[in-house]
């Protein structure tokens, strides 16, 4: 078997085998009452609301194709934006059958229909993959500034249980510990690269540096920022529809699910598209803002499902009507 192939199912298999593993041990922990209590309120989800959580989904996929056309046309690559979110799409639910194999379709699909050369998409993707690395650091960062004490809670959770008095004072020196840890790491960080400047590594991480430089580049700066924010404003944005979906959880304010967005995203890169991982880090959090176990892992679910459905869907459509548009257009051309 080539290397190649091999390591991809290899990752498949851990990536998938970790969130199956993370699914037992959450069922093998609820109780019947709280498996009743989760199903229950999943069945009271209000249904009309997934009429705007999937446009927001589709928006969202949407921007993030148009910020990519930015970073094409600075390459000289001038693709139609209806292919380009076409491959956006596709991508999307590629990364759902292979890990991080996404990227590698989407450019080659583009480079197909629009007669480009897929290695001149490389470093597009690098630029992108750096910008939005740095997006979720910052939202992470911001997160940790905004709700200092529930995070706080989460991590006394972790490390064990204290007095009910002592738990404000607890979240503050968790948060205190974090920036300096975090800040700490960053100098270690930074004399590390000196280091490995010649490595596999360091060639990676200069990559990903270049990627970052390349987009301030641009010549329109302005639009890819804007688009940007409407990435994370929409990711932000369908949490906070899906807290208004549940009785349970529609007095959360957009503070939570920016503490939500967080965790969710560490969950979707954890296993393969999130599965099982997702629902447990949200539901965990959510227990931290008063919200039911089995409220919160329903949340997950109900969360996670939504959002791997808009993919499902989209991409399928993305793969039907790719063929007939460009043929259309090549008769029409």
């Amino acid at each position: 078997m080539n290397k190649k192939v091999l390591l991809t199912v290899l990752q498949y298999v851990i990536f998938l085998g970790l969130g199956i593993a993370i699914i037992l041990y959450m069922s093998g922990k609820l109780s019947d009452e709280d498996k009743a209590a989760m199903m229950s309120a999943i069945k009271g989800v209000r249904i009309w609301l997934l009429v705007p959580i999937f446009l927001i989904g589709f928006l969202s996929h949407y921007f993030r194709a148009l910020r990519w056309k930015l970073l094409l046309e600075q390459v000289h690559i001038k693709a139609s934006t209806t292919n380009t979110v076409f491959a956006v799409l596709i991508g999307y639910i590629t990364n759902l059958v292979l890990p991080r194999a996404g990227e590698v379709a989407k450019c080659t699909v583009l480079a197909r229909y629009e007669k480009v050369p897929a290695d001149k998409m490389i470093g597009t993707i690098v630029a992108e993959r750096a910008f939005d690395m740095v997006c979720l650091v910052v939202i992470t960062v911001a997160a940790f500034l905004f709700q200092a004490s529930y995070i706080g809670n989460y991590a006394e959770g972790l490390f064990g249980t204290m007095s009910s008095n002592a738990k404000g004072v607890a979240a503050t020196i968790y948060f205190k510990i974090f920036l300096v840890v975090g800040f700490a790491g960053l100098i270690a960080f930074i004399l590390l690269l000196k280091r490995i400047r010649q490595t596999k590594v360091g060639q990676f991480i200069k990559g990903l540096g270049d990627g970052i430089k390349s987009i301030f580049k641009l010549k329109k700066r302005g639009m890819f920022l804007l688009y940007t924010l409407l990435i994370w404003g929409s990711y932000w944005f369908l949490l906070v529809l899906g807290f208004w979906s549940m009785d349970q959880l529609d007095h959360l304010t957009g503070l939570c699910a920016l503490v939500v967005l967080v965790f969710g995203s560490i969950g979707m890169i954890a296993t393969q598209g999130g599965i099982g991982a997702y629902p447990y880090l949200v539901g965990k959090i959510l227990m931290y803002y008063g919200i039911a176990e089995a409220h919160g892992l329903a949340f997950g679910w109900v969360s996670w499902t939504v959002q791997t459905g808009v993919v499902v869907i989209l991409g399928a459509a993305a793969l039907i009507l790719l063929p007939i548009y460009n043929n259309k257009k090549l008769k029409h051309g």
